[in-house]
């Protein structure tokens, strides 16, 4: 599924926060300065970023209510969107900046980055559901990973986070449960 750019970039910033909750596959990955850094250098945002303890707390908050996006489908995603959007007071507009082409913004500049991440992420899922691709918002298939994923593979068919090694990890329980079958 090939989503526009300024879509596909909001969801896997928010698969990307999503990510650091804690989980069975390991502890909160956002809780120090260098990793909201890191977050922040693999998922630019414009506008006013103070990188204040406030700040951080602040974007740490938002990530349970993306985190329930990929535990409805897309009839229960839709009111949690909505009220992403109106928490935020979205109010789109087309820009152009940076090098990008006209996309949208639906939030002020000077906007809390927490709300201009909760928004764009929520307008990112508008697409998805709009265009009726919510099948492929999904929590990995490892036994042992609670980790979320968009898949945008052609087919559909992807099973596995990028987080860890989930896939190589599975299909070599996969095999040594077949050989131990065989050899039984």
């Amino acid at each position: 599924m090939v989503f526009i750019r300024d879509t596909e970039q909001s969801l896997r910033a928010a698969v990307y926060l999503v990510n650091t909750l804690p989980g069975f596959d390991g502890e909160d990955t956002l809780q120090t300065s260098e990793e909201f850094e890191a977050y922040l250098a693999i998922n630019p945002y414009t506008g006013e970023i103070r990188r204040d303890q406030a700040e951080i707390d602040a974007v740490r908050a938002i990530r349970p209510r993306l985190r329930r996006l990929w535990d409805v489908d897309r009839d229960g995603a839709v009111p949690l969107v909505n009220e992403m959007l109106a928490d935020g007071r979205a109010l789109p507009r087309l820009v152009r900046h940076g090098g990008y082409d006209w996309h949208i913004h639906a939030t002020s500049d000077d906007a809390p980055l927490a709300t201009r991440i909760l928004v764009e992420a929520a307008m990112a899922f508008v697409d998805v559901i709009r265009s009726d691709e919510y099948d492929r918002v999904r929590t990995c298939s490892a036994d042992d990973c609670e980790s979320v994923y968009v898949d945008y593979s052609r087919n559909g068919s992807k099973r596995y986070c990028d987080t860890g090694n989930c896939g190589n990890r599975m299909n070599v329980i996969a095999y040594r449960e077949r050989k131990a079958k065989e050899s039984a």
